[in-house]
């Protein structure tokens, strides 16, 4: 049975999980993971997809996979890639989805996080790229900066991000204006350095070299 990203967007259930998940974070004092993240991560990943020639039903799976990609955050933050694809899988094949299609949104839930994440397919890369390229101000909870951690004060410090790619399809840029009075593009760095060699590979497996570009700075 086709079932498309529409039927998962409005989906009641799925919401609710989305938003425990997100509450379950917001416990633990993390960054934003509700539906602003969520519903960025599943149209950057369907741009990039789609940028690159895929098929319409690829983009609709990814923008799903997108979409259910930190539910396992319900479960715990450990390992919450494998948590989210298990949970995913249960979702989909309970409302009749073409197995299939569960597989690709499974596996690419299952490899989008750095530590175990593989980008196995290109709907993985995508979604590895859309959802490490989503930093930005809005998703810092508490906005008193004597109580920031490392997270939100690069996050917070963040004025401007883009993730695009280039007219001749060579290179996938992530573009970032930081205020360095409130976060160093050293900060950035030393949290986010594992997250940028993944998306190395995910650029890989797109036929694509990734460009981190830093207040204009070309810094890979």
């Amino acid at each position: 049975m086709k079932i498309t990203f529409q039927d998962i967007r409005t989906n009641v259930v799925i919401k609710t999980y989305i938003k425990k998940a997100d509450d379950a974070l917001a416990a633990l004092g993390y960054t934003e993971h509700s539906f602003a993240h969520v519903l960025r991560v599943s149209e950057v990943a369907a741009e990039i997809l789609s940028t690159l020639g895929y098929t319409e039903h690829e983009i609709d799976l990814v923008r799903i996979a997108g979409y259910m990609h930190d539910i396992g955050n319900l479960v715990n933050r450990v390992d919450h890639s494998q948590s989210g694809a298990l949970m995913a899988f249960r979702l989909l094949n309970e409302l009749h989805m073409d197995a299939e299609d569960i597989s690709d949104i499974v596996s690419t839930i299952g490899n989008h996080d750095e530590g175990t994440g593989v980008p196995i397919s290109a709907m993985a890369a995508a979604l590895i790229l859309a959802d490490k390229s989503d930093v930005r101000k809005s998703r810092v909870r508490n906005t008193k900066r004597d109580s920031f951690d490392i997270h939100d004060r690069v996050n917070y410090s963040v004025e401007s991000s883009r993730l695009s790619i280039d007219d001749a399809k060579q290179n996938i840029t992530l573009t970032l204006t930081i205020d360095t009075s409130v976060g160093s593009v050293m900060d950035y760095f030393e949290i986010f350095l594992e997250r940028m060699i993944l998306c190395r590979k995910a650029a890989d497996k797109l036929g694509l070299y990734f460009r981190l570009n830093i207040n204009g700075q070309h810094l890979i």
